[in-house]
């Protein structure tokens, strides 16, 4: 009797997945306020996730994300932003496989907190 290994398929990803991971990832680094809406301009129109703050380009294997982020005031943004590339890179490396030529990051804002008005 010989053992036959079972058949293999295919596995497709979506690019809203990529997305998603991109932005839970980044939204999960701490300083990090909210996502930014991707800056006008005709590229924008071809590319998905421009409402997100997340744009992924994918060229074979391989995924280059841009985050646009607005950060909290009380945060180092250079900190902030390698942290939240390291953090973008490993889930995606490691939920899908797929190799990360580049995670840029654009600070579009600051968050400060709302003053109370006495």
């Amino acid at each position: 009797m010989t053992e036959e290994s079972p058949r293999r398929g295919k596995t497709t990803i979506a690019p809203d997945v990529l997305l998603t991971i991109a932005k839970l990832s980044a939204l999960g680094v701490p300083g990090v306020a909210q996502m930014s809406p991707v800056p006008g301009g005709v590229n924008r129109l071809f590319r998905r996730g421009i409402g997100d703050g997340v744009r992924i380009e994918v060229k074979d294997q391989s995924v280059a994300v841009d985050l646009y982020l607005v950060v909290k005031n009380d945060v180092n943004v250079r900190e902030a932003s390698r942290a939240v590339q390291a953090e973008v890179t490993r889930a995606i490396h490691e939920m899908v496989g797929m190799e990360v030529l580049a995670v840029n990051v654009h600070i579009e804002d600051i968050a400060y907190p709302e003053s109370t008005k006495a």
